[in-house]
């Protein structure tokens, strides 16, 4: 796998949490996940997502207002042209972008090698809305000690 970084590496050496949310979610989770961001924003802690599900990039925005630190992983090749709500974050050194994938597009396969990259490198892990028709089923049952909440 080759692995690309834009950004402040030493965020790795920070305690990091995970956000891995399904696509389909309640409304009800919905609203508890952006207290949860909310209140991990507050707190200043280390958030690593892939934030590619709806909720995810939600979380995202919420986390983006903060001055935590960011780890985004993607699925995907490297950015050619980085998002204009990712600017400021890099140039304040507390945001990190990998890359796990020289793929142009994600796929189903690059998300999943990406969500067990992203489950490796945490500390924690937050699962939302997984049903064992979802994919992220398997990765909650892998890294089940690694599990805080399950919103």
């Amino acid at each position: 796998m080759k692995v690309e970084y834009l950004g402040n590496q030493g965020l790795l050496e920070l305690k990091k949490t995970a956000f891995l949310a399904s696509s389909t979610i309640s409304s009800e989770t919905v609203l508890r996940c952006y207290d949860w961001a909310t209140a991990m924003r507050n707190r200043g802690e280390c958030v690593v997502s892939g934030f590619s599900s709806k909720l995810e990039q939600d979380v995202l925005h919420f986390l983006l207002k903060g001055s935590q630190p960011i780890i985004i992983v993607l699925a995907r090749r490297m950015y050619k042209v980085i998002p204009d709500e990712l600017k400021e974050p890099l140039a304040q050194n507390r945001l990190l972008i990998i890359s796990v994938s020289n793929a142009a597009r994600q796929s189903k396969m690059t998300a999943m090698v990406r969500n067990r990259y992203v489950c490796e490198m945490a500390d924690r892990i937050v699962f939302v809305g997984v049903t064992e028709h979802s994919g992220l089923y398997a990765y909650k049952n892998i890294y089940h000690n690694k599990l805080t909440i399950n919103i």
